[in-house]
C-alpha cells in the first residue's frame, strides 16, 4: 500500500497520480462540453450533461480510490440511510478545511446527485480545474463586500440574482447544491474575532441559504444537515496527502424544507427574522453534535 511508503516517496507520487487522474478526466469531459456548447439540441446538451456528470463521478470515484491507497483512514460515518441519487438535496456543512471537499465527495458520490458548490468568481482561472467546474456547471459568485455595496449601490441585488441565474438550470434535473453556511473556514482567530457563541464553529450566514432555497423554491425536498469533526484537530490537504490525517467522523441527518423557509429574504423583515432563528438552532444543535462526536471518539480512543 502506498500508505506505508516513507513521505518523500509518497508524497510526490501521490501528486503525480492525482494529477494524472485529473488528466484522464479532463480531456473527456471538454471533448464533451465542447460538443454541449456548439450543438444547439436540447436532447444532445441534455444528453452531455449526464455523459459530463458520470466522467465527474468516475473522477470522484478515483480519487477516493487513491485516498484509500495513500492514506489509513478511520472513517466513522452516520445518516446515510434513504438517501436518493434522484433525489434534490440542500447540503449544509460546517467549514474547516480544504479537506472538508473531498470528505464530502467521498460520503456522498454516487449515494445523492452530483454536489455542486458556490465557488469564487476568481477560482474559474485555476488550471484545468477552473474550466472543468464551469463544464460541470458549478456556480461562480462575485461577492460583494458591504464597503463597496456602499459605495456602489447599483449593486445591490447583484449576488442574488446571480444565484438565480446559477440555480435556474438545476431545477430540472436531480442536483445536490452545497453551501458552506459559515462562509470561511473555521480557525480559532475567526472565532474570537466574531466572538462565536458556538464552542466548535462560526456563526452561520443565513443570506445565502435564503438565496438558494428561494431560487429552487419547490424544486428541493430535503435538506442535508453534514457535520464534519476531525478529532485529531483540523486538517490540510498536505495533511492528507502525506497520511497525517488518521480519523474523520461525519454526520449526516436529513430535514425537511418547512414552507417558512421560503421567502423575500432582502425585504422581507419579518422572514428574514426566521431563517436566522432556524439556522441558527441548526447550528446550536450542529455544536452539539460536534461536542458529541469527539466525546464518544475520546472514549473509544480510550477503550
Amino acid at each position: 500500500m502506498l500508505a506505508k511508503f516513507p513521505g518523500p516517496i509518497r508524497i510526490p507520487l501521490v501528486l503525480l497520480l492525482l494529477v494524472g487522474n485529473i488528466l484522464l478526466h479532463v480531456v473527456p469531459l471538454f471533448a464533451f462540453t465542447l460538443v454541449k456548447v456548439i450543438v444547439p439540441v436540447r436532447t444532445v446538451r441534455q444528453a452531455c450533461s449526464r455523459v459530463l456528470v458520470a466522467i465527474a463521478e468516475s473522477w470522484i470515484g478515483v480519487n477516493n480510490r487513491l485516498f484509500d491507497l495513500f492514506t489509513r483512514i478511520r472513517w466513522r460515518v452516520e445518516g446515510l440511510d434513504g438517501l436518493r441519487r434522484d433525489g434534490n438535496y440542500l447540503v449544509l456543512c460546517n467549514h474547516q478545511s480544504w479537506v472538508d471537499i473531498p470528505v464530502l465527495q467521498k460520503v456522498f458520490n454516487r449515494r445523492i446527485p452530483f454536489l455542486r458548490f458556490f465557488l469564487k468568481q476568481q477560482l474559474i482561472w485555476v488550471p484545468l480545474l477552473g474550466p472543468a467546474w464551469w463544464a460541470l456547471d458549478f456556480p461562480f459568485m462575485k461577492r460583494y463586500s458591504r464597503e463597496t455595496l456602499l459605495r456602489h449601490p447599483q449593486l445591490q441585488g447583484r449576488d442574488r440574482e446571480a444565484t438565480r441565474r446559477a440555480c435556474a438550470k438545476f431545477r430540472h434535473m436531480p442536483v445536490s447544491v452545497m453551501n458552506f453556511v459559515e462562509g470561511t473556514r473555521f480557525t480559532p482567530a475567526k472565532h474570537d474575532a466574531q466572538s462565536s457563541p458556538y464552542r466548535h464553529l462560526l456563526r452561520p450566514k443565513a443570506g445565502g441559504l435564503a438565496f438558494v432555497l428561494d431560487a429552487m423554491g419547490d424544486a428541493l425536498h430535503a435538506v442535508l444537515d453534514v457535520t464534519i469533526v476531525y478529532p485529531e484537530g483540523r486538517r490540510t490537504m498536505m495533511d492528507l496527502i502525506a497520511g497525517r490525517v488518521h480519523d474523520i467522523r461525519v454526520h449526516v441527518r436529513e430535514l425537511p424544507i418547512d414552507a417558512g423557509l421560503l421567502g423575500d429574504y432582502d425585504e422581507d423583515a419579518a422572514f428574514r427574522g426566521r431563517v436566522k432563528l432556524w439556522v441558527n438552532a441548526r447550528w446550536s444543535e450542529k455544536d452539539a453534535c460536534f461536542t458529541r462526536m469527539l466525546a464518544a471518539d475520546a472514549a473509544s480512543t480510550g477503550d
